[in-house]
This record gives C-alpha cells, structure tokens and sequence, in this order.
C-alpha cells in the first residue's frame, strides 16, 4: 500500500472499531442482548489492533509477536476461569490495563522531555498518575476478592489525611512539570506516590463495597486511556477510554445510591468493621433451623416462591443447583421468580452472570424495584447467601451502617428460608434481624449441598 492508502485504512478500520465500541457498550446494557455486545466488543478490538499493525511507523514486529504470544499465554487461562471468581479476574484485568497506560506514560515522556508542550504534559500526568494508582489498587482489589488479603477495612488514625497528603504532593510535582518539563527529577514522584497511593485507597475499604470499588476502579482504568489518547494522539484511544472511564463512573454512581451511600463513604467510611453491639445482640437471640425435608415440605404447598442470590451461592457454585430448584417447582406451578439487589455478590451484575450461566429465564430476574411490591403476596422467599442486601435495619434501626440502603424486602414474604453458613455477620459486619423473626427458617449448611437436597426431597414420593 502507498502511505496515504494504509493511512486511510487504518482510519477506516478505526472508525469501525469506535463503532462498534460503542454499539457493543449499547448492546451490553440489556441481558438480552448482551451475547451481540460481547462479539461486536471483540471484533471492535480485533479490528484496532489489525489496523495498528498497518502503522507505517512499526519497524520490527519482532517484539509485538513476542508480547501478542505471552500475553495470549497469561490471559488465556484467565479467561477460563469459573464465573465465581469473574470479579477478581476483572480487577486484575484493570490492573494489566492501567499498567500498560503507566509504562507508556512514562516511555513518551522520557522519548520527549524536556520538549513536552504543557497540554500534553498535563494529560501525560494525568495518565501515569491514575495509571500508577488504578494498578496497584486492582491488584489490591483481586487479593480482598480472592481472600488472599482480609476482606475487613484495615485502618489507622489519620489515615485519610495520609493519603490525601500523598496524592497531593503527586499532584503538585505534575503541576511542576506541566511548567518545566525539563525537571526529569520530578517524574519519578508521579509513579512512585500513586503505586503506594492505590494500596492505601484499598486497604480501608471492606469486601461490602467491592463493587462500587471495582466500578471505580473501572473508570479510572479508562480515563487514563483517554488520557494516553491525547498524547499518543490517537482519536480511537480518546473515544474507547472515554466510553469506558464514563460508563464506569456512572455505574459506580449507580451502585453508591443502591447502597444509599456517597463516594467518599465508600472511599474513606471504613465500611465492613464487624459491630460489637451486634455480636453481643446475636448471643442474646435463637433461631429456628430447618432441614432440607422440612423446606422441601413447605415449598411443595407454596404457589409463589421468590429466590434471593448473594454471593453465598456464587461462592458454593450453586447455581445450577437453582436451576434444578427452579425447574422442580416450575413443573409444579409454582410462580418462581428471582429478586436481584444490585449490589449483590462482588461486582455490578454479578448474580445475573451466574443465573445466566445456569440458562435461568432473563424474563424470571427481576430487579429490586420490582420484584419488591411482589413480597408482600409471595409465598415464601428463600435467600441463599444475601446478608446485607436483605437486612431489615436499613429501614428501621437509625444507628445502623446501613440505615436507609434500599435492601429487598424479603421480611414482608409470608414466610423466609435463608441458607447460610454459620451466624457470622456479612461483609458490612452487621447483624440480620430477619434471621430471628418467627417467619425465618434457617437453612445451615453449603447452599450447593443444601439445594441439591431440597430438589431430591422435592422428587421423593412425599412430595411427588
């Protein structure tokens, strides 16, 4: 091809990726259309990276061979792992991507400096900063989320005062360079303060906010791309980071009014510190238990039965059992229908991807607004692993940390089954009122195992 051939192109092929972008963050939106969206996603990337392979200022495709081969052989696995762990895969990809903005970041303005127009240094800043930061705290995120860190806030007196000094002296050496870029000394603070600065955002902040924390994170993640279009001056960079760093931010605005919270709350609440008037509160209360024969005999006389996920099911991988449980009382006529909290499990959408993966109707997922109305007339609802998301206290009790979160009203259900574990409080470190009114059943054990049981018990000829 003549150069202005293959630059004509490659801005074709741009255009077509930018379009299919945003088709694909259209098409994503809805359930029944988010298959179209993945593939018009994948295509739209296929399509930028063929066509800046076409760059005529590549000279050596040796080491872009070499990248595209190992990180076919890292990523790979990563995209075969179970839908449990989809949140911590997501997080790690943000850290992957932020880094890639951090090392360009840094490339071009070593390849450029002391010759960087103010413009470009201040969107360059922009990019290693949030690229420094969004790393560090995605990989702090995939460890609370893999339960490799603790998934409780860790804090320290001052400790928002600490972090905010840091990312302002940060903030203070860009401002230095956007003036004099030739201050080479500086650069270093601009990498350095925000990788620390990305383990201390995270380390105070609870398994309860995870994802709003990974929406964020998001956001950031795709800023900074925005940020690395300026310089690189690539318009396609500029619209995908754009599109991924708003749609992020919105979502993340999204979750905070779920939880009825702000972002500074989330940020820097400590939110998720287990109560010690709750612990004491427990001790003081019994329960009623019930096993699988006893939940199967009530749900065999029920004519509408609401099922509640949380991230108890994700962790037990019970959701093909759920299907099992929904198909069982479908055939009997029951009404079986899904309440879904937006907060629920440990990223936006989380049980809906589970419930998808198990081929449960999209018609049967209903979100909290409404599937809410619908409890007082319903049966019996069953949670399987959803604490926070259906405590009581958020309506009633003024002192709670989670006072006035819009929560699933599975107490207004004539009759409640939880299955759980053990007592032990959620991830917002609270206790449940729903577990002692004298509706509740509770179901101890691996929601996995206990379902399976329920659905056999179901099929046995005392409930045939």
């Amino acid at each position: 091809m003549t150069p202005l051939i293959n630059e004509t192109f490659i801005q074709i092929t741009y255009l077509v990726a930018t379009a299919l972008f945003i088709l694909a963050l259209k098409w994503l939106s809805a359930p029944s259309t988010a298959r179209r969206g993945v593939w018009a996603g994948e295509l739209g990337m296929v399509l930028a990276i063929g066509g800046t392979l076409f760059y005529q200022g590549i000279v050596d495709y040796k080491w872009i061979v070499i990248a595209l081969v190992l990180g076919s052989i890292i990523c790979v696995p990563l995209g075969l792992v179970h839908m449990t762990a989809v949140p911590q895969r997501t997080a790690l990809s943000h850290a992957c991507g932020a880094l890639c903005v951090a090392l360009v970041g840094t490339a071009e303005y070593y390849l450029r400096a002391p010759n960087v127009p103010p413009f470009v240094m201040a969107v360059l800043s922009m990019e290693v900063i949030l690229g420094s930061l969004t790393f560090t705290g995605s990989l702090m995120a995939t460890g609370k989320l893999q339960e490799i860190l603790p998934q409780r806030p860790i804090t320290y007196k001052g400790q928002n005062m600490v972090n905010l000094s840091l990312l302002a002296v940060a903030v203070i050496a860009a401002v230095i360079l956007v003036l004099h870029p030739g201050q080479k000394h500086l650069f270093p603070l601009l990498i350095g303060i925000p990788l620390v600065f990305g383990v201390l955002m995270i380390v105070p902040i609870g398994g309860a906010d995870m994802p709003t924390v990974i929406s964020l994170l998001n956001s950031y993640a795709g800023l900074s791309a925005a940020a690395m279009g300026f310089v690189l001056d690539s318009k396609l960079l500029i619209i995908a980071g754009a599109l991924d760093g708003s749609s992020g931010f919105i979502l993340s605005v999204i979750m905070s009014k779920a939880m009825n919270r702000s972002f500074t709350n989330v940020l820097f609440g400590a939110f998720g510190q287990v109560q010690a008037s709750a612990v004491a509160g427990e001790e003081a209360r019994t329960v009623r238990s019930a096993t699988a024969e006893e939940a199967a005999s009530i749900l065999a006389a029920a004519n509408s039965f609401v099922i509640v996920p949380g991230y108890g099911m994700a962790v037990a991988q019970a959701q093909h059992k759920v299907r099992e449980l929904y198909d069982a009382l479908s055939k009997r006529g029951v009404d079986v229908k899904f309440g879904i909290h937006p907060v629920a499990g440990r990223m936006p959408g989380h049980m809906n991807v589970l419930l998808a993966e198990a081929d449960i109707p999209y018609d049967k997922l209903m979100d909290m607004d409404a599937i809410n109305p619908e409890f007082p007339q319903t049966d019996v609802a069953l949670v399987i692993g959803a604490n926070d998301v259906t405590n009581p206290a958020a309506r009633t009790d003024q002192g709670s940390p989670i006072y006035g979160m819009p929560i699933l009203d599975v107490d207004k259900a004539r009759t409640v089954m939880v299955i759980k574990r053990s007592m032990s409080p959620g991830f917002a470190g609270i206790d449940n009122p729903l577990y002692y009114l004298d509706k509740t059943l509770m179901l101890f054990g691996d929601a996995k195992s206990f379902v399976g049981d329920i659905v056999r018990e179901l099929a046995g000829s005392g409930h045939a």
